[in-house]
């Protein structure tokens, strides 16, 4: 039998939850040093929960737990460092940030590297920095830590074809779908403040990401497309 494990008072995240019985919730989480896993939070719902107003998304806390596997139930939760709460018009791309990792990221897979890409993320976004560049930066290094980072071995005068499996080939100028070499540099270098650079990195990286998602629709862009319907009727 899996031995009953203790963790306490580690960094992490709520990246989703629903509600469980009367008074309960099930929460995905992704920590520093465990991952991504599932927690149940007992008497997390209602008015007299001290927990409620906590395990909320987007906030960093210390999270403690007691359990085996899938089963462990969350004994306390408290704030980590001072919260920025995100702006209204960010949050969509915050549940963006959320569901990639949740759709994505295998459970009791520890990516410390890929926690801090997304802490990181999240303070840009409450610093209510233009949401774009902060998703495409996220979703190179998400790319690098599933193994499909893409190689720049590229010319800043010449033109590349990509290929998911492949990478980058050199292609003409008037290619179909064909990127410049100063564009994929520049996103290279995580400097995306031309739109021609970041309308490069949008096409690229969705290549990639779709390639990952192997079909599977991500909500929050089913969302997204929603809304800028609505806006532009």
């Amino acid at each position: 039998m899996m031995p009953r494990e203790r963790v306490n008072l580690e960094p992490g995240y709520v990246l989703h939850s629903r509600e469980y019985r009367d008074t309960s919730r099930i929460l995905e989480v992704f920590t520093q040093r465990h991952g991504r896993l599932t927690l149940f939070a007992r008497g997390a719902r209602g008015p007299k929960s001290k927990l409620a107003s906590l395990l909320m998304p987007f906030r960093a806390l210390l999270l403690s737990w007691s359990g085996r596997g899938d089963a462990a139930q969350l004994t306390s939760a408290e704030p980590h460092v001072e919260n920025t709460p995100l702006p209204s018009r960010q949050v969509m791309s915050g549940f963006y940030l959320n569901e990639l990792i949740m759709t994505l990221i295998t459970r009791h897979d520890p990516q410390p590297a890929l926690f801090d890409d997304y802490a990181e993320a999240l303070r840009r976004l409450a610093s209510d920095a233009t949401p774009e560049p902060v998703l495409r930066i996220f979703e190179k290094r998400l790319l690098v830590h599933l193994g499909y980072g893409v190689e720049f071995a590229v010319q800043a005068g010449t033109y590349y074809r990509f290929h998911v499996g492949e990478g980058l080939s050199e292609v003409r100028e008037d290619a179909p779908g064909a990127y410049s070499g100063r564009c994929l540099l520049a996103l290279q270098a995580e400097d995306l403040r031309d739109g021609e650079t970041l309308d490069a990195a949008r096409r690229l990286l969705r290549q990639a990401l779709d390639h990952c998602l192997e079909g599977r629709e991500l909500r929050t862009r089913t969302v997204a497309r929603s809304m800028a319907r609505r806006g532009n009727s």
